[in-house]
């Protein structure tokens, strides 16, 4: 729950309060300023003015105004006519009537107020927001008049709403955290011994795994207040404006402490700083690190002030920010494990309505690699499956399909496609999968189907494996490129030509060699020889060659010669069972999708 703050009115509060000003004004107030006129005939005016009831005229042009005695003895305003009257001067000289000014001439004072007051402020007011509106955007939307404010969002006591809870599949995480929750409950017993909590702690991981979550976590289990700010919130189009931030970011912080401040993706400030001259050299980005790395020295630690910062590009941070009295902690969130997987589907579940008996290994098992993010995105889509199929519960359909709606899209259900490409399409993932099936350590196969994704996908066999490996042997490798190349190797078989259907294939089976010879050492040439490094390990982990020009040609030779072998075993394998294929193949054609049960009970009867 955010801190809360006292609203800003907006202006059409302010415009609507004036109008009603305005609206009482005119209607009870300046009818008592005003004289009230009335207007008579020329004959009503010659019978006052012989009665004695007019003490005071006003002859101009246009009309005659007198002060006159109403029906009440009262004085009152009148006016009349001109007519053609010489004597008239003279009659009402005769009467004893004064001559001078009866009726103001200038304008109602409710005109009279519009233009000399509303009108300027209006005027001056509407320039004036132009103005700042114009600085906001030059400014990346921040308001002129909070220069140097940080933007933090500030959680106040215990109310982030999360607590280790609600993070599943991060123990380890979790474990290391608890220290800090420990420190900021009982700091005395730290400061007892003499020992000092780390100022900050990194949580470095990929995408989706938690890790804000995590730093909101342990905001909720400690109890105190919790500032949260992106990094990119402390970059700036004028210079100086992101260190004025961290400096009234770390102020507010000392002043609530103790306090937890979580700095998201801090690479966009904390990047490694270059020796460049010039442009380059002493850039807003450098002076906001510099501000940031003065302030973390700066602030005691014993006063329950603790920094957690998140980022997945752990590589491009400077050293200055990860040495011992900064963040000095480096806390792993990774990709959860089988157990991790299921607990978090657990946590998701439990937020939506389920069926009863639901198998959440088996999902598990299908996800290997997903971040808890996409495991949350799983949950949702088989939740809203249930609710379009008229369901008042997710099944285990649901789930199995949100699955494959995660890996593959949705089904094109309105793809058109020829009936012989829907037959290759058949005898292709037939071959994956019984070269997958008649291989020794290969996953099983789960599922075969030839319905259309909307990811390009015309059809694909997905295999699941029984138990979670965290470690790959060369041989489970090289089975997996026979399986990748079984698609292609079908179709030669059977109708004696190549497709594009294999596309995929080809890059999953090219990378896997790829990386058998030069990241994971299976080469007989090479040996244990790193022949490649690997960037932003947490962002799709870009390779880049480390070796001669000479060298990079015996790679690609060594890469040609495992794919060929790979492709010659599936081709051997399918010639060996060329009647599972045709009898598969059609059933599968009929079908469309089969499961890995039936897949196996034909290939085995």
């Amino acid at each position: 729950m955010q801190e809360k703050k006292t609203p800003k009115k907006p202006l059409i509060y302010y415009c609507c309060i004036a109008i009603l000003v305005l609206v009482f004004l005119n209607a009870f107030v300046f009818p008592l300023l005003t004289p009230q006129v009335t207007e008579v005939d020329y004959g009503t005016f010659l019978k006052q003015v012989e009665n004695h009831e007019v003490k005071k005229a006003e002859v101009t042009d246009k009309q005659i105004a007198f002060i006159g005695v109403n029906g009440e003895g009262k004085d009152a305003y009148y006016v009349t006519g001109v007519m053609d009257d010489p004597a008239l001067t003279q009659r009402l000289y005769d009467a004893g009537v004064s001559f001078g000014k009866v009726i103001p001439t200038e304008s109602s004072p409710l005109l009279t107020f519009l233009l000399t007051w509303i009108l300027p402020t209006f005027v001056l007011f509407g320039i004036g927001a132009l103005f700042m509106r114009s600085m906001q955007k030059k400014m990346g939307g921040q308001n002129a008049m909070t220069f140097g404010k940080s933007n933090a969002k500030i959680y106040v006591e215990a109310q982030t709403g999360k607590t280790f809870a609600d993070v599943a599949g991060q123990e380890e995480a979790k474990e290391a955290l608890t220290e800090i929750v420990d420190f900021l409950h009982n700091p005395q017993k730290y400061t007892a011994i003499g020992a000092n909590m780390p100022k900050g702690a990194l949580l470095v991981g990929p995408p989706g795994t938690g890790k804000t979550l995590l730093a909101q976590a342990v905001a909720g289990e400690a109890k105190v207040p919790f500032f949260s700010i992106s990094g990119s919130e402390f970059v700036e189009m004028f210079v100086g404006m992101g260190a004025a931030k961290v400096r009234d970011l770390f102020k507010q912080a000392q002043e609530k402490a103790p306090c937890i401040v979580f700095i998201d993706e801090i690479d966009t400030i904390g990047k490694k700083r270059d020796s460049a001259v010039g442009m380059g050299g002493n850039d807003e980005r450098e002076q906001t690190l510099n501000q940031l790395l003065t302030e973390m020295d700066g602030f005691d630690g014993k006063k329950g002030v603790v920094i957690l910062a998140a980022t997945n590009r752990p590589e491009t941070l400077d050293k200055a920010l990860l040495r011992p009295g900064r963040f000095d902690r480096r806390i792993p969130v990774e990709l959860p494990d089988l157990q991790g997987r299921e607990a978090i589907l657990r946590v998701h579940a439990a937020k939506v309505k389920v069926a009863d008996a639901i198998d959440f290994s088996a999902i598990a098992r299908a996800t290997s690699g997903a971040s808890g993010a996409e495991l949350a995105n799983i949950v949702n889509e088989a939740a809203l499956r249930a609710v379009k199929c008229g369901r008042n519960a997710v099944s285990q359909s649901d789930l199995e399909e949100s699955v494959e709606v995660v890996i593959a899209g949705y089904q094109r259900k309105n793809a058109v496609i020829s009936a012989r490409e829907k037959e290759i399409v058949s005898y292709h993932e037939i071959g994956h999968a019984l070269v997958a099936a008649l291989q020794t350590d290969s996953a099983p196969v789960h599922k075969i189907t030839i319905v259309p994704r909307t990811s390009g996908a015309l059809g694909y066999t997905m295999q699941v494996e029984d138990t979670e490996h965290a470690l790959l042997s060369k041989e489970e490798a090289f089975n997996k490129i026979a399986t990748f190349t079984g698609g292609r190797a079908a179709e030669e078989l059977i109708f004696g030509t190549f497709t594009s259907g294999a596309s995929n294939d080809i890059e999953q089976a090219t990378k896997l060699a790829r990386a058998m010879v030069t990241r994971l050492g299976m080469s007989k040439d090479f040996d244990m020889m790193a022949l490649e490094t690997v960037s932003n390990q947490y962002l799709g982990g870009d390779t880049s060659l480390a070796c001669s020009s000479q060298t990079a040609a015996k790679i690609d030779d060594e890469v040609l010669a495992i794919i060929k072998k790979a492709h010659e075993k599936a081709a051997n394998i399918l010639k060996e069972h060329e009647d599972k294929l045709h009898e598969l193949a059609r059933y599968l054609l009929e079908k469309e999708t089969i499961t890995g049960e039936e897949f196996m009970e034909i290939l085995h009867r």
